[in-house]
């Protein structure tokens, strides 16, 4: 078939095919087929989807950004936000996703906030995200930079209140909030579904407490905090805790009842206390489970048969241990079998000292009246 062939079969069909095609595509992507025709140049205005990443305004092979070059995309991403927003058709006036991914710079995000905002108040916006990136994940940046985007974003966040309002989804990275900043932002964010913070703190030694009536997942990577404590999260399922710095009691968990999901790594240092688990997610029953080692030395303190263990691991479905180092035989980890009557899967993984590789598949068959028979990979 010749080429304008194909193009006339592809604009021949009727708008909600082209525009489930065109939902599959970036906002850069989907902007480029305006020049098409005079049809096409009305569809982008049309979408349910808008997914807008900075980085998509890269030239093409480009992996590293530079100041400059941030500053001709995020400028980019900018003005593409602007006129596919004011070009919004307000008949549709659902938005089944809306995602930007954008540099944490000055007026540049206040733009982008402004004009999320005004799409917030005209239209409904099923899940909004936000993945807000620093210029120090590309490049080696102090504490006093962390200082520095944490104000910004503060600026950001207070001049835009109807878009941080409206999302579902939070990415923060690189930032160092102020004594009641974090506070302030969930007590805005209050459709806020899914929070990742990574490398954020809130000054040295400080204590983060999170309580929202939501969150439904939470990943804390690499941040310097003091301790976290789960206050009060009703509606939580999911938590990510790697790389904590504390050497005593990272992490207190309150009301957590739907919690299912949690993973946990950690380096561990000689002057880091050995963690219980039953004490770790005391009050929980969580049913997958997954605990990283990052080390020569492993941080989970193997413990024997108590009630308070018995009742965190009743409902403990999956196991994943990953890179346990070498030197812990596989009867280290079983003291989580006993206690879990419905686990299915016990994956273990080894981090070995000298170049080689495997995988241990074996099978056991549980003693006492429960019986049962699960496998281990």
């Amino acid at each position: 078939m010749e080429d304008g062939n194909r193009e006339d079969v592809l604009s021949n069909l009727p708008d909600h095919i082209l525009l489930t095609i065109l939902d599959r595509l970036n906002v850069h992507d989907a902007a480029r087929t305006c020049v098409l025709s005079r049809r096409w140049q009305q569809l982008p205005a049309m979408l349910s989807q808008i997914k807008l990443d900075v980085l998509d305004f890269l030239p093409e092979g480009t992996t590293a950004c530079y100041e400059r070059e941030i500053v001709r995309i995020n400028g980019a991403a900018v003005e593409a936000t602007k006129s596919i927003m004011s070009r919004r058709d307000p008949s549709r006036n659902t938005i089944h996703l809306l995602s930007m991914k954008f540099f944490l710079r000055d007026n540049d995000t206040i733009s982008i906030g402004h004009a999320v905002g005004q799409i917030m108040a005209t239209h409904k916006v099923e899940t909004a995200q936000f993945a807000i990136l620093t210029e120090a994940h590309y490049s080696r940046r102090g504490d006093d930079d962390l200082v520095y985007y944490g104000r910004n974003f503060m600026l950001f966040f207070e001049a835009c209140p109807g878009a941080f309002g409206g999302l579902t989804r939070l990415k923060l990275q690189d930032l160092r909030f102020g004594k009641s900043d974090i506070c302030n932002v969930l007590l805005t964010c209050k459709q806020l579904k899914h929070l990742r913070m990574f490398n954020c703190n809130s000054g040295v030694w400080t204590t983060l407490q999170v309580e929202h009536l939501e969150l439904g997942e939470l990943e804390i990577v690499n941040c310097s905090f003091r301790k976290v404590v789960l206050i009060s999260l009703p509606k939580l399922t999911q938590m990510a805790f790697h790389g904590w710095i504390a050497f005593q009691d990272p992490l207190s968990v309150g009301d957590v009842p739907l919690l299912e999901t949690v993973d946990l790594t950690n380096v561990c240092l000689s002057s880091h206390k050995m963690v219980k688990l039953s004490e770790f997610l005391g009050g929980t029953s969580v049913r997958n489970l997954r605990l990283g080692f990052e080390s020569e030395k492993i941080w989970v303190q193997p413990e024997h048969l108590t009630r308070q263990l018995a009742a965190v691991f009743c409902q403990l479905t999956f196991v994943h241990m990953a890179e346990i180092p070498e030197g812990y035989d596989l009867s280290w980890s079983l003291f989580i079998l006993e206690p879990a009557p419905n686990l299915k899967e016990l994956y273990l993984t080894c981090r070995p000292m000298v170049r080689r590789s495997g995988i241990i598949c074996v099978q056991w068959k549980r003693t006492g009246r429960r019986g049962g028979h699960s496998r281990i990979a």
